[in-house]
């Protein structure tokens, strides 16, 4: 699988020897994001496969909503100890034993990582087991429906003692520049829930019954993400023992830097607690979570495939870069990335607002789930899609803020958000449940002004000026994509009728149309973004 992300390699490698012009690194970047996007892509796929059985088969009024409250809290923890806190912490200190040539050491302290977690976290899991009943109160469920809080709970709570330890080798793979298989591993995380949903549902036939397949479907699914990637540690500088040492002060470096990061990337999750808390408790427990969690399926699979792939690439280079101490270079990898992650993801925030209702009709509205749940959901999808840009800008701000190890400046940011989007749910929980989306843009909003004006304090300008003039004509281009868009989907919506065959035409339709205008008036604006990816078009073809 490394011929796969030979680009990335060659990028690291022109890099290393100080000869990477801006031009070489944009066409580096798009060519490593273009493969993690395409796996990343894959598995978002398969994701949204799953969702649409997952609503087919619940809808989002129900029992459903006691599954997704119940899933929230292993999965908001998981955000605090696990998977990208682990691997955001262990990457700026394996990458800097690399660098320096301490390569059996950076190994000894990631082996030690690997049992202090698996340690720590299947205690944690334990705790948890044993008080899940007290935990899950707060949101309000009794009788029943708390029965089944606690019992998915229970059964979910797991996956974060093993993204614990995914977290520490996905780490070491990125350190290496290999991104393929961790993108790819939740695409057999996908693929075991959907045996699970297509063999286990139809052989049980209590609505609690298909929802207990679901939570074991899960967790199975974990236990095979978890493993897949172990293989490809082989024929690295060294490989995993079993030892545990504390007194490196890598180690114990590690977990000083990953305090700020877990609190600033929990903090981000857990602003998804609160959201449906309030949701539950003041709009409506047996709808709320699940409607919210059916748009924010929606609304992450562009940034899942954009975003995370560009700031996942670009974070092993920043954080070379800053142990070199080469600023220049890393505020130019900085611009660079916030305007490939305009160029991406500006168009699909509009899209998903002009066209939610289409979108949500098309992917969710069968079987359980109705028109009148298209309508909400739809709602709450357009209402996220405004801050969609700005969560793929904080994830990369946050990443740059990490690889200088000044972890507690996203943190403290993270901290004040989750204020703001707490008193906002209140505030805005009168509109309904597309309310507390709104707050989420708000909060990504603000997020991102607060980390661009922190970082240049840190380091000085990023180029803020290329940055806004690019966003600006990336920002016109996207208009005219929203607007051809919108009334060729009117049009053949008209024409076509709603059968499925009928909205599919309609709605690819106008968003190939959509594309076509939207790459035609990035080129007549110059946007440099563009030229990144027609030079990666061609090196394919050349090869």
């Amino acid at each position: 699988m490394d011929d796969q992300i030979a680009a990335a390699s060659d990028a690291r490698d022109a890099a290393d020897t100080g000869y990477l012009d801006s031009s070489a690194r944009g066409n580096g970047l798009a060519r490593s994001t273009a493969i993690f996007s395409v796996a990343t892509a894959v598995s978002r796929v398969l994701g949204l496969a799953r969702e649409v059985i997952v609503r087919a088969l619940f809808g989002v009024f129900g029992p459903i909503n006691a599954f997704e409250v119940a899933f929230l809290i292993p999965n908001t923890v998981r955000a605090l100890v696990a998977d990208t806190a682990v691997s955001s912490a262990i990457v700026p200190v394996f990458s800097e034993l690399l660098e320096k040539g301490e390569r059996k050491r950076a190994w000894r302290v990631a082996s030690s990582l690997f049992w202090l977690f698996l340690l720590g976290l299947g205690g944690l899991t334990a705790l948890f087991i044993l008080t899940a009943p007290w935990v899950m109160a707060p949101f309000g469920y009794h009788g029943h429906e708390a029965h089944l809080v606690v019992s998915f709970s229970r059964i979910l709570f797991p996956i974060v003692a093993l993204l614990g330890v995914s977290g520490i080798v996905v780490g070491i793979l990125n350190s290496y520049d290999h991104f393929t298989v961790p993108a790819l591993s939740p695409v057999f995380w996908n693929l075991a829930i959907l045996a699970g949903l297509a063999l286990g549902v139809p052989n049980v036939h209590t609505l609690d019954a298909k929802l207990y397949v679901y939570a074991f479907s899960i967790l199975v699914g974990t236990v095979i993400q978890v493993l897949l990637p172990f293989p490809w540690l082989r024929g690295r500088d060294d490989r995993l023992r079993v030892l545990i040492d504390i007194h490196d002060p890598a180690v114990r470096r590690v977990f000083v830097l990953m305090v700020p990061v877990t609190l600033g990337l929990g903090l981000i999750n857990f602003n998804a607690v609160i959201d449906t808390f309030v949701g539950a408790r003041m709009i409506d427990k047996n709808l709320a979570p699940s409607a919210l969690t059916a748009a924010f399926r929606l609304y992450v699979l562009p940034q899942g495939i954009f975003s995370v792939a560009v700031a996942t690439v670009l974070f092993p280079r920043l954080s070379r870069l800053a142990t070199r101490k080469d600023m220049e270079g890393f505020r130019e990898t900085v611009s660079l990335g916030l305007r490939q992650i305009a160029f991406l993801l500006v168009p699909a925030s509009v899209i998903c607002a002009v066209l939610a209702v289409p979108i949500t009709r098309l992917v969710y509205q069968r079987f359980a789930f109705h028109s009148g749940q298209t309508t909400i959901v739809a709602a709450a999808l357009a209402a996220f899609s405004a801050g969609l840009t700005f969560n793929g800008t904080m994830l990369m701000l946050n990443r740059a803020f990490f690889s200088l190890q000044s972890n507690w400046i996203p943190t403290v940011v993270a901290l004040a958000n989750l204020v703001i989007n707490a008193a906002l749910d209140v505030a805005f929980a009168g509109f309904g449940v597309w309310g507390i989306a709104l707050s989420t843009s708000i909060v990504n909003i603000a997020g991102t002004v607060a980390l661009l004006v922190l970082l240049r304090r840190r380091i000085g300008s990023v180029d803020e000026r290329r940055v806004l003039g690019s966003t600006l004509r990336i920002v016109c281009a996207s208009a005219l994509l929203a607007a051809v868009s919108f009334f060729i989907w009117l049009g053949l919506d008209h024409v076509l009728g709603r059968s499925f065959p009928a909205q599919l035409l309609s709605l690819g339709s106008a968003l190939g149309v959509g594309l076509v205008v939207y790459l035609a008036a990035s080129r007549l604006l110059r946007v440099q973004e563009l030229e990144a990816v027609l030079s990666l078009r061609a090196r394919v073809r050349r090869s």
